[in-house]
């Protein structure tokens, strides 16, 4: 099915906006000394996450990074679980376990962010061997950025998924650098070569561009259902804020006319808006009418996670082990 209910392209907007306006206010909280540890900032990369979990039900599952946030909102999370999370708090997603890059929404199939590079890879892997076994017709999408591709376990699991023919997508958000550096001085070659060497489909995608991402992303999809996976892909994205919220000075590897110029003429967003006004999708009022309204459930979130409970000591064993 390709997206061409208006309800469809608002609600990919929207969920843009919400992953945009969620990190602006988790900076805020970052900044103000209000949130413990550090997070690391989606913004810049809405497509990618909205472009590939609108293609998804919530039986599909995914696996997300240290930068999870953006897929986190996109697969369905609401914002008071997740700022509570972000603060400790005992009504977050993991009852204040996990913090930023831990959050798992189970319930939307978000099985979990990880702090480890690649870390997610045999999770994934391992998801869409399940579904698999058990003749279930879910998928399973694995985020991970470029920086990521140097991990070795990225080559085993390619390796095992391609021979077992398993309804995975290896999701690389290729934002153009790994930590500090760039991108083309840690990955010789071509990223898509690496998984093709295994015998794995692989594409090259616009990752500003929602309506591309989610377009090949629906027929991927589709034939992973029937057995035709898996499936690799290369989402050409940046991210606009530094590694972390501490890297603010980051003129010793990217130059800020650089970051200007993305934000300027890249922006997803930005682009994805003057589409939807140019269709007669959505007039300026309704824009700004939506926008208002997440911005307003944002700042009610914070507020509510900042007044929330701690869990109670008790709790520090609770779900690390098997009874």
């Amino acid at each position: 099915m390709t997206k061409t209910n208006t309800e469809d392209y608002l609600r990919m907007y929207r969920q843009m906006v919400r992953i945009r306006t969620f990190e602006d206010h988790a900076n805020q909280l970052y900044l103000s000394a209000r949130m413990p540890g550090l997070t690391h900032m989606y913004s810049g990369q809405e497509a990618v996450a909205v472009g590939i979990c609108e293609a998804l039900t919530d039986d599909d599952k995914i696996t997300s990074t240290h930068r999870g946030h953006g897929h986190c909102v996109a697969k369905g999370a609401e914002f008071s679980q997740m700022f509570c999370e972000l603060l400790g708090k005992e009504e977050g997603y993991c009852r204040g376990k996990g913090g930023s890059m831990h959050i798992a929404d189970q319930s939307h199939g978000n099985l979990g962010a990880n702090a480890i590079v690649g870390g997610s890879m045999g999770i994934a892997t391992g998801s869409a061997l399940r579904a698999k076994l058990q003749g279930s017709d879910d998928v399973t999408v694995c985020f991970f950025g470029d920086g990521a591709t140097a991990q070795g376990l990225l080559y085993e699991v390619m390796n095992m998924a391609s021979l077992w023919k398993l309804p995975v997508i290896y999701a690389c958000e290729n934002n153009g650098y790994s930590e500090y550096t760039k991108t083309a001085e840690i990955a010789a070659g071509s990223i898509t070569a690496r998984a093709e060497a295994f015998g794995i489909e692989a594409h090259q995608v616009d990752g500003q561009d929602v309506l591309a991402v989610n377009g090949l992303t629906q027929k991927l999809v589709a034939r992973a259902r029937k057995g035709e996976g898996p499936f690799f892909l290369e989402l050409m994205t940046y991210r606009y804020h530094g590694h972390h919220v501490g890297d603010i000075n980051r003129g010793y590897y990217r130059d800020k006319a650089e970051e200007q110029e993305w934000k300027d003429n890249r922006d997803p967003i930005t682009l994805f808006r003057a589409w939807l006004l140019d269709q007669g999708i959505a007039s300026e009022d309704e824009i700004a009418a939506m926008t208002a309204e997440i911005e307003q459930d944002a700042a009610a979130a914070v507020a509510h996670a900042e007044a929330a409970p701690y869990p109670d000591t008790a709790e520090v064993d609770m779900h690390v082990y098997a009874g």
